[in-house]
């Protein structure tokens, strides 16, 4: 896949077929984007699980917080990820070693890894790259 730039239909089917989103770096404090975005996916209607280890047994947006992807108990259809690119490598190996995938891996604005990219889509896990669901909703679905 070229990361530089996604076709809408590509995008928009992401957003449709997704029920269930792991918010990996959801922050308890509103003036951070990832606090902001878990609020817009929760209002659309999408479960959103956040992921902190510093705040593992807390809520966000009243959702109890988990500290690794591993303790997620069901099934999550999107890892979408706040945090730096320099992350992401480890993430996608984490997310490899689930005992279910996700269909897909969002990073967020700014978080961009080629290899890793490809290391997920190597086991059928689609991939977007700095991008914002947030963003992208509104401009696809309305």
């Amino acid at each position: 896949m070229n990361h530089d730039a996604y076709p809408d239909h590509y995008l928009a089917e992401i957003l449709r077929e997704t029920k269930t989103i792991a918010l990996v770096g959801a922050s308890p404090k509103p003036e951070r984007p990832s606090h902001r975005v878990m609020a817009f996916l929760l209002r659309k209607g999408y479960r959103v699980i956040p992921v902190n280890p510093g705040q593992a047994g807390r809520t966000i947006h009243d959702q109890p917080v988990v500290a690794r992807l591993a303790d997620i108990a069901e099934p999550i259809d999107m890892v979408d990820v706040f945090r730096s690119p320099a992350a992401l490598p480890a993430l996608v190996d984490e997310i490899l070693a689930l005992p279910r995938l996700p269909k897909v891996i969002w990073g967020q604005l700014s978080v961009r890894g080629d290899k890793a990219a490809a290391k997920a889509e190597a086991a059928d896990i689609k991939v977007v790259m700095d991008r914002c669901p947030a963003i992208e909703y509104p401009r696809l679905i309305g």
